[in-house]
């Protein structure tokens, strides 16, 4: 029987080709592919007993846990779209998400009931409200319990279904509100089995050969461990940490808690023997880093000799930062540019190769345009907006304005536009700038913040900072700057300015820098410029 490009139909057939090997993995429940295939086809009929079906949309509430991976499953399975939730979200963030995305369902921990109760009035078209309890936390609830639905559904037989079937994941972007973008099944399978070939799997031709692919690791008890440090509710959690893995017959690996702890990171790698990391840049490398040498100051290091890749993608990785972790495990680092939108470039490091902090190598078909719509070619010093094509989006779910300012085309190719800026280098290899709604213009000279950023993170007392553009009435805006020192370290705001004065040019060195204990970030490890500024202006 021919394979279908569907998330649904492949991890379907892994559960017949690996159904005792593990697929998930939190908080010390394992459970196999089996397993995963039931419980997901029994939530999946209690879903088309609610009245949903194809394209219906269901809306996962969760922190990562094993059960976030089973909706998106049992949504998979009958035709319909999971709509990704970010948890930090307040009462009108989430009846907007789930009135924008026209949810019919939603599957939340017992953490957020409390949540749920607030907002649920204001949802008439949600036809279902399904809790599951965490962490042994349980409550008399009014809501349908997951827990019971497993004991009362049978499985959905396994059904056909259609690559064009829509895949859909909300983005918050820099600016405005959240956006759903949405891909077709067959496409993004493509995307992510191209992927994993540049990662060094060993991908067939044709996808009726990856069967195959799956069994030859299995015999050399090869599966992928794949453990996911950031968010399961943001792309790169769910695209490099679980469907990559899930694809190839491996597992998904996750950590019960709500906040990143480096020291409980290392454990599970020692624990599970996971193979591949997947991180969010500086804000999870860097206590990650240091967890690794205190750990070895304690004569008590973790056994990460498992561990043969870290993926990162969303947040500077600097160049200093991974050396430091090529001392402790010889691996392969990859550091992949991208976004919602569209995958821009990647760059890989291992001892035996190189790679300059936000130095990119471009996927096929990336183009830089400047703004008047021209190509940036190699060696020009032209900052221009980076294009993808390939795999684009359908468009932006319910908004047709600004699917056509992302969405279209150069020379009769379609490009997804999402706003990313960088120049390019005489090699070929790009300098990401940022995302132009981030960019400052002090005196009429643009200056990109993850450029300072980078100048900054250089000194090594520095841990983490936030560079933004607060209102000068000389220049229109200046340069401002929100740092966090390594512990018991001292650094003057002077002698900060001092440095980064030698590494950038003078009108993008900030003029004033302000220190605090930790720089405020999203669990995904995006910046909260929005903190910084209202730090600034303390």
């Amino acid at each position: 029987m021919t394979t279908k490009l569907h998330f649904a139909k492949i991890w379907e057939s892994n559960s017949s080709l690996v159904p005792n090997e593990p697929a998930l993995f939190n908080n010390n429940k394992t459970i196999d592919w089996r397993s995963f295939d039931e419980l997901s086809s029994k939530l999946a009929s209690y879903l088309i007993k609610m009245g949903l079906g194809e394209d219906s949309k269901v809306g996962i509430y969760m922190q990562n846990c094993n059960e976030y991976m089973i909706a998106q499953f049992a949504a998979f399975k009958i035709g319909a779209v999971p709509i990704n939730v970010n948890y930090r979200y307040k009462k009108d963030e989430l009846i907007y998400l789930f009135d924008n995305s026209d949810a019919e369902a939603i599957i939340f921990q017992s953490n957020f009931h409390q949540q749920i109760l607030l907002i649920q009035n204001d949802l008439p078209k949600v036809k279902a409200f399904v809790e599951t309890s965490q962490n042994d936390f349980d409550k008399e609830s009014t809501f349908d319990s997951l827990e019971n639905i497993m004991q009362t559904f049978s499985p959905l037989d396994h059904q056909d279904r259609s690559e064009d079937e829509i895949y859909m994941i909300y983005t918050g972007g820099t600016t405005g509100m959240p956006k759903g973008v949405m891909y077709k099944q067959g496409g993004f399978v493509i995307s992510m089995l191209k992927t994993l070939k540049t990662m060094g799997f060993s991908v067939p031709k044709e996808i009726d050969g990856l069967p195959d692919e799956i069994m030859k690791l299995k015999e050399i008890n090869a599966l992928p461990k794949s453990l996911v440090a950031c968010p399961l509710m943001h792309g790169t959690g769910m695209w490099l940490g679980a469907f990559l893995p899930l694809l190839t017959g491996g597992s998904v690996i996750t950590v019960p808690n709500s906040s990143f702890d480096p020291d409980e990171i290392w454990k599970v790698v020692e624990q599970q023997k996971v193979t591949s990391l997947v991180i969010v840049g500086d804000a999870f490398a860097k206590p990650l880093l240091e967890s690794l040498k205190d750990s070895k100051n304690r004569n008590e290091m973790y056994d990460i000799s498992s561990l043969l890749l870290i993926i990162s993608s969303g947040v500077m990785w600097s160049h200093e930062v991974k050396q430091e972790l090529l001392e402790y495990q010889d691996m392969i680092l990859i550091d992949a540019m991208g976004s919602s939108e569209g995958g821009m470039g990647s760059s890989i490091t291992s001892r035996n190769m190189q790679s300059s902090t936000a130095q990119f190598k471009l996927n096929p078909g990336v183009i830089i345009l400047d703004e008047d719509n021209n190509l940036v070619t190699p060696g020009s010093k032209t900052i221009g907006k980076i294009g993808t094509s390939g795999l684009v989006p359908e468009g932006y779910y319910k908004d047709p304005i600004k699917s056509a300012e992302t969405f279209r085309e150069f020379e009769g190719v379609r490009y997804s536009f999402p706003g990313d800026f960088a120049q390019y280098n005489p090699d070929g290899t790009i300098k990401l700038l940022g995302r132009g709604s981030n960019c400052i213009n002090t005196a009429g000279e643009k200056v990109y913040p993850e450029e300072v950023e980078e100048a900054i993170k250089k000194h090594p007392n520095v841990v983490d900072c936030l560079v933004i553009g607060i209102t000068d009435k000389k220049f229109g805006e200046r340069v401002a700057a929100v740092a966090s020192l390594t512990k018991d370290s001292f650094l003057e705001e002077a002698e900060l300015i001092d440095f980064v004065k030698k590494i950038i040019s003078s009108y993008k060195v900030p003029k004033t820098i302000i220190f605090r204990n930790k720089i405020e970030r999203a669990p995904n490890g995006k910046a909260n410029y929005d903190w910084a500024k209202a730090e600034i202006k303390k």
